[in-house]
């Protein structure tokens, strides 16, 4: 398992801290096989601080095979397109994004732009992206044109397997989380499913939470770290703002209903972290599972007298798989916690990183 993300940065693991779990080798969302993740981080000037991150369900080659899929909502003050589609059919295929609140629109057609230049058979019809944002206002210019469809594009071309940057990269580059430097984290969990193992992986973009909620390995310990909090020094009335993205992927056989029920299972992951789940903070979910290739296409014009099939883990046994999820996402965001340095940006706005030896020393204690 990586104790250090690609760069050299700190996971949360090298803290010397347990959690609950038996993570994949990776300990990343690119442990479920075929799983790639990409990015593209914009830093310039005093700011710009922002960028796109893509998750590719499938490889390059077999992107627009449909992954059953679904959605869920905590709190509606965000963005997820494409939901409603999700919705209908419980199918995904296609990369999806995560970017900054502003910068949905281009990526959107960035998403597009890129089928219709390397998948022209998908194109033909109408495309359905799926693209979300957390706002990143106080260290980055959101208001500027900085995002762009190339932007997007480039993210699903970087998109790759095997361990991937964490902490300030891709849409996460601008994010907060809990008063400290957030961004881009990510975990996964083994479970055994009879003779068989799966694996569940958790993405986050963590841009929530009041710094007197933050709770680490089951300890309150916001409150004993509560200095040198700027940001919510400058938006008091609304400490906690931001949202949180998560995205699970799963190589365990699932139906469309399960997905949506995983998602269900994020916000309790979030809650081991702290987060109560501020009005001003939009909390949006998806799942997909890679399995049953070939099974839940829509085609257009679709064939008259087929049928499909999906092989599925039965409900009642859907529990380990639930555990997994809960455990994941609350590593997910303490690895884009940790794997942090301190960021200033727009006018001078500063956010401080988690600072880990002082908090080494809280949990010891």
């Amino acid at each position: 398992m990586t104790l250090k993300t690609p760069a050299g940065k700190p996971r949360f693991r090298s803290l010397g801290v347990d959690l609950p779990g038996r993570p994949g080798p990776l300990n990343a969302i690119t442990d479920v096989p075929g799983v790639a993740v990409g990015y593209t981080t914009l830093v310039s000037g005093e700011s710009v601080r922002t960028g796109v991150t893509a998750i590719l369900p499938r490889p390059h080659e077999t992107v627009a095979h449909p992954c059953a899929a679904g959605w869920y909502s905590l709190n509606g003050n965000g963005e997820m397109t494409g939901t409603t589609w999700l919705t209908e059919t419980g199918a995904l295929s296609l990369p999806v994004l995560i970017t900054n609140t502003h910068a949905v629109g281009p990526c959107h057609r960035g998403v597009i732009d890129w089928v219709a230049a390397n998948k022209p058979d998908g194109a033909h019809e109408w495309l359905l992206p799926v693209i979300a944002e957390t706002w990143d206002g106080y260290l980055n210019d959101i208001n500027a044109p900085t995002v762009q469809p190339a932007h997007a594009m480039a993210a699903i071309e970087a998109a790759a397997t095997g361990a991937i940057e964490e902490g300030s990269v891709g849409g996460g580059t601008g994010m907060n989380c809990y008063g400290f430097k957030g961004g881009s984290g990510t975990a996964s969990r083994l479970v055994s499913h009879g003779p068989q193992e799966y694996t569940v992986g958790a993405f986050v973009q963590a841009n929530f939470g009041s710094r007197r909620e933050l709770t680490i390995a089951g300890s309150p310990v916001g409150a004993l770290l509560a200095d040198d909090n700027p940001l919510e020094e400058w938006a008091v009335a609304q400490a906690g703002a931001g949202s949180v993205i998560v995205v699970l992927a799963t190589d365990a056989p699932l139906l469309p209903g399960q997905c949506t029920a995983l998602t269900r299972r994020v916000p309790l992951g979030l809650a081991r972290t702290g987060t109560s789940g501020s009005h001003f903070s939009g909390d949006v979910f998806l799942a997909f599972s890679t399995a049953n290739e070939g099974a839940l296409t829509s085609g257009f014009p679709a064939e008259s007298g087929g049928f499909e099939t999906l092989r599925f883990v039965p409900w009642g046994l859907m529990d380990s798989f639930y555990e997994a999820v809960v455990q994941a996402v609350e590593e997910a965001v303490l690895n884009a916690l940790t794997a942090n340095e301190t960021m200033t940006g727009r006018e001078g706005h500063r956010t401080p990183h988690l600072p880990r030896e002082r908090l080494v020393g809280l949990l010891r204690r």
